[in-house]
């Protein structure tokens, strides 16, 4: 009765309610455009039935709520848009997404078993290198337009479509595969992050996306320094809570989030941070021969950098004449000692 009662309420206050059904993949993602107005000053509520589970409730927000998995945006259209990310069969089901005062929508998701969804992948190429990737999709939409996304801190814009192209971006369809082939030319440090790639289903009335995601590493510092220098690290993020900076062979042996500079013990290390132009650095000093590897730093934009510390053998030969002028200065005393 109390569930019954909660939705007639919400009937009312939303105003029409319009019924949805889209199809995802258990390992892919899916993102939904409802086709309806954003309404920054109202309450935005998405709902897992038949319990009504509130998985978010916002008062107001410009254009971006998050928890977990679950995110709603606002796109450049003005729209509300659904995003879920990593689907799995516990997903499944009906929910409700609404605005208060304003409109609801009850969305039922069905998810699939499918080898094009399984997992994300991971992408690294230097700077000015050309970067390749495939994004599969199901049989059952090798007729579909397909489309790539990139994920940014509180926005997902759209980088290719059948209506847009970006430059430097092409793509080429392998229908006997069921994939699509991404190229990338003379990729910069920006060129980085997550990208979104798939099929876009229309259903007129709303629409949706059927989404893989790759991480785009791009590899731009390769640093050579000599013991007892120091050095200055700046890297990109776009979250004051997820910066990342860590001493790995590759980014997915990073904890979660990277290594936070709190739990480097080592007061040669330091931090520091200028939030309103997206960069934080990262200060080492009176570096040693062991600081040199590979370090991952950045969040959304993850930059590789190559440290190399040297001995300084222009020291060491000054240190070794020195010594030998001493040892022949030695022998002569000890000559002119003996006669």
């Amino acid at each position: 009765m109390k569930i019954l009662l909660i939705f007639f309420t919400f009937s009312l206050i939303s105003g029409a309610v319009r019924c949805v059904s889209v199809t995802g993949y258990s390992g892919g993602s899916l993102l939904v455009d409802s086709q309806k107005t954003w309404f920054s000053a109202n309450t935005k509520s998405f709902n897992k039935l038949p319990e009504w589970r509130s998985i978010l409730n916002d008062m107001k927000h410009d254009k971006w709520i998050n928890n977990g998995k679950f995110t709603l945006f606002k796109n450049n259209e003005g729209n509300l848009m659904i995003y879920i990310r990593g689907l799995n069969e516990h997903d499944a089901g009906g929910y409700w997404i609404g605005v208060l005062y304003k409109w609801g929508i009850d969305m039922t998701l069905n998810v699939e078993e499918d080898l094009c969804c399984k997992e994300s992948k991971r992408v690294m190429v230097n700077v000015g290198e050309t970067a390749t990737f495939s994004c599969e999709y199901s049989q059952n939409h090798i007729n579909d337009p397909k489309i790539i996304f990139k994920e940014g801190k509180d926005s997902i814009e759209t980088i290719y479509s059948t209506s847009k192209k970006t430059e430097r971006f092409s793509v080429s369809d392998d229908r006997h595969k069921n994939l699509f082939n991404v190229r990338i030319t003379a990729v910069t440090p920006d060129d980085g992050g997550v990208y979104l790639c798939g099929v876009w289903i229309n259903r007129h009335s709303y629409s949706y996306f059927i989404i893989n995601t790759v991480h785009l590493y791009i590899s731009k510092l390769n640093l050579t320094k000599y013991e007892g220098d120091d050095v200055s690290i700046q890297c990109k993020h776009h979250d004051e809570h997820q910066k990342c900076f860590c001493k790995a062979h590759e980014p997915s042996m990073c904890v979660k989030d990277g290594v936070s500079l709190e739990t480097i013990r080592d007061d040669r290390f330091s931090f520091s941070d200028e939030a309103s132009t997206g960069v934080f650095t990262v200060n080492i000093t009176d570096l040693r021969e062991e600081d040199s590897g590979i370090y991952w730093c950045g969040s959304h934009i993850i930059t590789k950098v190559n440290l190399t510390v040297k001995q300084d053998f222009s020291l060491i030969n000054i240190i070794s004449l020195c010594s030998t002028l001493l040892l022949i200065g030695g022998f002569a005393v000890t000559e002119c000692l003996l006669r």
